[in-house]
């Protein structure tokens, strides 16, 4: 008896793929909590980052040793050698010139923590990749998706170095520019290895798209936008002016939104307008996720599609608050920290979301 192909060349292409490569749940699970682990260590990783850059401590390291910086100064001797180091960069000539050795231990081994973090991330995920590569769990059609994981693991490395770098020249503070280009490959890495985490836990069922998927896509471009806005008031600390809410001074609008030129650098160089378009966006944000909730509970959602969306508004509500009490009391590092968290917890629901939403049952 012979078989009968599908009628499609995707259908045939998918087909033929499983008599190849028959699935199997179980090695699929295991990839999964690989996957789930790695983002875990990707979020510890930019809340890390974020408390380094709320206390100052991204630049006490002056030099990248990619194979070599596993270990801390060890001796008195190697301490002051790297301090001396230390003593040459613009930060400590223009900010911390009144630091010695003691006080310079406690900003390096935060910097040191991040880093090391980032070493330890790509040793979790290449060991377990070569384990699986061997035993079977990855077929060989699905290798370009975690070499391509690694890649851009090493790239967000050396674009890491990439934004120390321009706090090591003239100007003791690291290009806004470059900090959000770290942050926004790191949510996009940590988006990558979630998405490829879902599709092994929930397979991909035969059948379309839900009718509100588009409308979550857009609502999921609204967040992220808004967390770049978050990039750019991080990169020049404009969380510190205008601590006052829903006025900026003494008005909604505040004066100096369009004082440099030209124009388009207000929007990334003028901490006033920063801060009023990062207030905008998340005002804008927390509204829109307020109507999808309100409209999405007469939609027939799949049921982790439901659960999802009244975890967005959750967060939604929660993210508001900390960003308007981190604003108010002058950015303690404590609350900008959750902040930062949080805003990264909406994202992977909203990626969660948007999973459910890709393919339901006819």
């Amino acid at each position: 008896m012979l078989l009968e192909l599908p009628a499609t060349d995707n259908d045939r292409e998918a087909y033929l793929s499983m008599i190849e490569h028959p699935a199997s749940p179980a090695h699929d699970r295991h990839v999964a909590v690989w996957l789930l682990l790695c983002c875990g260590l990707v979020f510890a990783m930019v809340v890390l980052g974020g408390i380094t850059r709320l206390t100052g401590s991204g630049l006490s390291m002056v030099d990248w040793r990619p194979l070599l910086g596993w270990l801390p100064p060890l001796g008195d001797a190697e301490w002051q050698r790297t301090f001396e180091m230390y003593q040459l960069s613009p930060e400590f000539q223009k900010i911390n010139s009144h630091m010695d050795v003691h006080d310079f231990k406690s900003i390096f081994w935060l910097e040191y923590l991040h880093r090391l973090l980032g070493r330890t991330i790509g040793v979790v995920f290449a060991v377990p990749f070569v384990f699986f590569l061997v035993k079977g769990y990855i077929s060989k059609r699905e290798w370009p998706k975690y070499l391509l994981m690694f890649v851009l693991g090493g790239l967000q490395g050396v674009l890491g170095w990439y934004m120390v770098k321009s706090g090591l020249v003239d100007n003791p503070h690291v290009s806004q520019y470059r900090l959000t280009a770290h942050l926004l490959a790191a949510f996009l890495i940590y988006a990558y290895m979630f998405w490829i985490a879902l599709s092994l836990l929930y397979p991909l069922p035969a059948g379309r798209r839900h009718s509100w998927y588009g409308k979550t896509l857009l609502l999921a471009v609204l967040i992220c936008i808004t967390i770049v806005s978050g990039g750019f008031v991080a990169g020049l600390k404009a969380g510190l002016i205008y601590n006052t809410f829903p006025l900026m001074g003494n008005s909604l609008v505040p004066p100096g939104l369009f004082a440099l030129d030209p124009l388009w650098r207000n929007a990334f160089d003028n901490m006033t307008t920063v801060q009023f378009d990062h207030r905008v966006l998340a005002i804008t944000t927390f509204v829109a996720i307020v109507v999808y909730w309100l409209r999405a509970r007469r939609a027939q959602f799949p049921r982790r599609g439901r659960s999802a969306t009244n975890a967005l508004l959750h967060t939604a509500v929660l993210q508001v608050a900390l960003g308007i009490s981190t604003l108010l009391l002058g950015v303690p590092i404590i609350l900008a920290a959750a902040h930062q968290a949080v805003a990264m917890l909406l994202f992977t629901i909203m990626l969660f979301l948007l999973h459910s939403l890709r393919k339901i049952p006819m």
